[in-house]
């Protein structure tokens, strides 16, 4: 209880400062990766002495949904860790909010979790509860979306997000040259502004398209924030399509948007194409079928497994030996279409 009442405390301190930070996103049309992509030099430290041993740490794992077939392949990565390594997870979700991941925080630490990690899917909401945390002496670890409003974060395990948005840039530019479409084609991204890698992702395609845009004389279109729902983007590209009824080729920053595109392009009868990025088995499924593939054709594949596996990795080590190996891990993504898209 004593533990409860200093980390709600901390929080309502925290929350009455505020927080601020940038990104080091590159703006649209840069060639240069975000910072916080960028390799850094391996967190140091000294383990506490008598720092516990593998098999009697207990972790704390917050994920964004288990709606989310992603985030249940980073929870089989947990627990395959877990089962390898010894340690005890405890694993929550945050429904993708940051007002729960904040409240799920503290629940990890009034629990006695040595070390928590979480997808930081809304920095602004949950910053001051890592902060907290990291206070009351429980080591930050953040897995898929991270923050750069705190400098307590020991470790970041993720996809190169901005890369993944330049595979889907270069499948969108490739599409276009598939449909002889090199002079005045209308391309669009779904994006969902909030969680950092949602905003790589977008930034990574933006650079692809913003450079080819003079030589393919290409019209951008933003078709706005989905904000993570399939039925949101539905309305959105429905909307689009009414302005531009000829839409070529749509990116969108998760399978989700993809989903509900999907239907809008479908009900309207247009000849759009699609990338989508997680390539979670609907995109699989979708890009297979000999209909839904002519507009699903591509997807970014990334791996939430060894996501999972390699943050829980990183939280031994530092709990054990008072280093990671690095402050940002990001494993590379590829492009998924029919030359390799697997069967669910």
């Amino acid at each position: 209880m004593k533990k409860l009442i200093a980390l709600s405390l901390s929080i309502a301190m925290t929350f009455a400062l505020g927080a601020c930070g940038g990104s080091s996103t590159p703006a649209p049309g840069s060639s240069a990766a975000p910072a916080s992509q960028a390799s850094a030099p391996a967190e140091s430290g000294t383990p506490a002495e008598g720092a516990k041993a593998a098999s009697d740490l207990k972790l704390g794992f917050i994920l964004g949904s288990r709606e989310h077939a992603f985030y249940c392949s980073i929870e089989d990565g947990i627990k395959a860790a877990s089962a390898d390594l010894g340690f005890t997870a405890v694993i929550l979700e945050s429904e993708l909010s940051g007002s729960i991941a904040s409240e799920r925080i503290e629940t990890l630490v009034v629990d006695g979790c040595d070390a928590i990690s979480l997808a930081c899917n809304e920095p602004a909401g949950v910053t001051n509860a890592i902060e907290a945390a990291d206070a009351e002496g429980v080591p930050m670890f953040t897995f898929d979306c991270t923050t750069e409003l705190t400098g307590v974060i020991k470790s970041f395990v993720g996809t190169d997000n901005y890369q993944g948005g330049v595979v889907g840039g270069e499948a969108t530019i490739a599409k276009l040259d598939e449909l002889g479409k090199k002079d005045g084609a209308v391309v669009g991204v779904i994006g969902y502004p909030e969680p950092q890698s949602c905003i790589d992702r977008e930034n990574g395609w933006l650079s692809v398209v913003e450079a080819k845009k003079d030589e393919y004389n290409l019209t951008i279109v933003n078709i706005g924030n989905y904000e993570g729902q399939a039925d949101k983007a539905q309305n959105l590209m429905s909307d689009s399509l009414i302005s531009y009824p000829n839409m070529d080729v749509i990116f969108t920053v998760g399978d989700p948007a993809c989903v509900g595109a999907l239907a809008a392009i479908k009900a309207a009868g247009a000849n759009t194409a699609m990338i989508g990025f997680d390539a979670n088995p609907e995109a699989h499924e979708a890009i297979l079928d000999p209909e839904n593939g002519k507009i699903w054709f591509a997807d970014v594949a990334q791996d939430p497994y060894q996501i999972g596996y390699q943050i829980a990795e990183q939280m031994i080590q530092y709990m054990t030996e008072g280093t990671v190996d690095k402050d940002v891990i990001l494993i590379a993504p590829y492009l998924v279409d029919a030359s390799n898209a697997v069967k669910p």
